[in-house]
């Protein structure tokens, strides 16, 4: 909601949640077809300074898991965006 808020402000634009970027292509191994890879934010905004944001909420449990610190990790190396975690 504080986030909706900033946009009817004008202080962001462009909010969406949920959504997916790849980080690893599909791929084929032993034959068989491997589906993408891909990391889900909750949510993604435009600044007003036309900075792109990445944010996601995550306990300090979470941003010790082995997965999602390598999703982390990939996506600054492939999309070159860092997540602002809250």
């Amino acid at each position: 909601m504080y986030l909706q808020t900033l946009e009817k402000a004008g202080e962001i634009s462009g909010l969406n949640c949920q959504m997916e970027f790849e980080v690893i292509p599909a791929v084929v191994l032993d034959g068989k077809k491997r589906i993408a890879r891909k990391y889900r934010a909750d949510f993604v905004y435009m600044t007003k300074d036309k900075r792109f944001v990445v944010e996601d909420v995550k306990s300090p449990i979470t941003r010790k898991n082995p997965v999602y610190q390598l999703k982390r990790h990939l996506m600054m190396h492939v999309h070159g965006i860092e997540i602002l975690e809250t």
